[in-house]
């Protein structure tokens, strides 16, 4: 009996077992038959699976590299959120977060990553201490070749020191002094004042910034070109010339945040951004070239009306004679490049200084009254040294308005007053450099190109 009992449990119990086992098998295969029927649910759960990774990853990134910086297209995203508000503001407090430095990291395959920096140690060690060490670099020269060619702004080394030389010596000539102060007296005199008061007549409002652009953009094209664009003109016409090179501006800092390999394709396709470039630099090389052939005109005519009188840049330039051969020592290409680099120097940056220094002066009238009274002094001390005649004695004689360099030298509340607008917002905020060389402190080897 117990021997039945045995012989016949062991097959009982594999049965059991077996049928526990399909029940097991039919339980599972539901299960899969389940999963397969609802693929979306596992490609959601894996979706938000990964997200939540990748937040937790950026985030925690963000307080070691003071930027989210997220899968294949880095800190960009941040980069973009950031450029549609205050920029520089957000800028700061980035920097300020990470001690004043930090490294940006652009898209995967793009050439957009750099160390930001604004520690005024760092500041100094490149653009002083080290200077030769941390040139403009290749991709600054081609991506700005376009528009300022072989100029001071995308030269380094021996091309740079040239240019700066003669541009530093024709720059503290007498005759180079003279003109741009009769040129700006002439512009402010005759024409800013002018539209000024014409819009106060009117009651109308002002767009200053635009204005001041005007201003500049005629002052330093007659000190470069020797030719008055008439921007600031009644009516405020628009000059083709003028807006050709604020295009052609733009379009190319739009490069300076698209990937290479992409401008480039769309340059060679025509379209886009690049469309408007080569469009817009058509019209400044036309217009650059055309005032470059008629001055050499002038000047092989010789004479009175043969540039003799003239002291801009590009005649002065145009003179320059080659030490060996006595052949013109720039190409016309060259005195081009000359040319539009020095209209892009003085055109924004002081437009862009005075449209500020006007802004913070109408957020602090005190300032304003104390440079006023300032202004106020050296006036009286000038009809005090030599009085007026009677008839200016009660109005405002334009002889008032222009002041001497010695009376400039004298104002040390409105210098201080235009440093402080330039510390607070500055026209040139940003600066491109690229790191030649560096060796690292604790192993002594050399490192690869950064760029800052």
């Amino acid at each position: 009996m117990s021997a039945t009992m045995d012989a016949v449990m062991p097959g009982a119990a594999g049965a059991h077992n077996a049928t526990a086992a399909a029940a097991a098998g039919r339980r599972g295969g539901g299960i899969v038959a389940g999963m397969m029927a609802f693929p979306e649910v596992q490609t959601v759960e894996l979706l938000v699976a990964v997200s939540i990774f990748v937040a937790i990853h950026s985030l925690r990134q963000r307080r070691s590299q003071g930027l989210p910086s997220w899968p294949l297209v880095g800190m960009l995203p941040s980069l973009l959120l950031g450029l549609r508000g205050d920029m520089y503001e957000w800028l700061t407090g980035v920097l300020a977060s990470r001690g004043g430095t930090f490294t940006f990291h652009g898209p995967w395959l793009t050439n957009l990553h750099c160390v930001v920096t604004s520690d005024p140690r760092n500041l100094e060690h490149m653009l002083k201490t080290k200077f030769g060490s941390f040139p403009k670099g290749p991709y600054f020269r081609d991506t700005v070749r376009d528009l300022l060619g072989d100029g001071i702004f995308g030269a380094d080394d021996e091309v740079w020191r040239r240019q700066r030389k003669a541009a530093s010596l024709e720059f503290h000539s007498a005759e180079f002094r003279a003109l741009t102060a009769s040129s700006l007296v002439e512009l402010v005199h005759r024409r800013l004042l002018r539209v000024l008061g014409d819009a106060e007549e009117v009651g109308d409002a002002v767009d200053l910034q635009d204005v001041l652009l005007r201003l500049t953009f005629d002052n330093v094209c007659m000190i470069a070109f020797g030719v008055d664009p008439g921007c600031l003109r009644p009516g405020l016409p628009e000059i083709p010339f003028a807006k050709a090179f604020e295009d052609a501006t733009e379009a190319t800092i739009v490069r300076f945040v698209t990937p290479t390999a992409v401008w480039r394709a769309m340059r060679a396709l025509g379209v886009g951004h690049e469309r408007v470039l080569q469009r817009s630099l058509a019209g400044v090389d036309r217009f650059a070239y055309d005032v470059i052939r008629q001055r050499k005109e002038e000047v092989a005519g010789g004479g009175g009306g043969g540039g003799g009188g003239r002291s801009d840049l590009l005649t002065i330039f145009t003179k320059m004679r080659d030490a060996d051969t006595g052949a013109a020592a720039y190409s016309d290409k060259f005195l081009r490049d000359i040319c539009v680099n020095f209209i892009l120097a003085g055109r924004d940056t002081s437009s862009v200084a005075l449209a500020w220094f006007f802004w913070l002066l109408n957020k602090n009238p005190a300032v304003e009254a104390k440079i006023l009274e300032e202004i106020d002094d050296i006036v009286a001390a000038r009809r005090s040294s030599s009085p007026a005649p009677a008839a200016a004695a009660n109005g405002a004689d334009e002889d008032d308005l222009v002041f001497h360099p010695e009376e400039v030298k004298k104002m040390e509340y409105l210098h201080a007053a235009l440093s402080e607008a330039l510390r607070l917002y500055p026209s040139v905020p940003v600066d491109h450099k690229e790191l030649e060389m560096f060796t690292l402190k604790n192993e002594g080897s050399r490192g690869e190109k950064e760029k800052t």
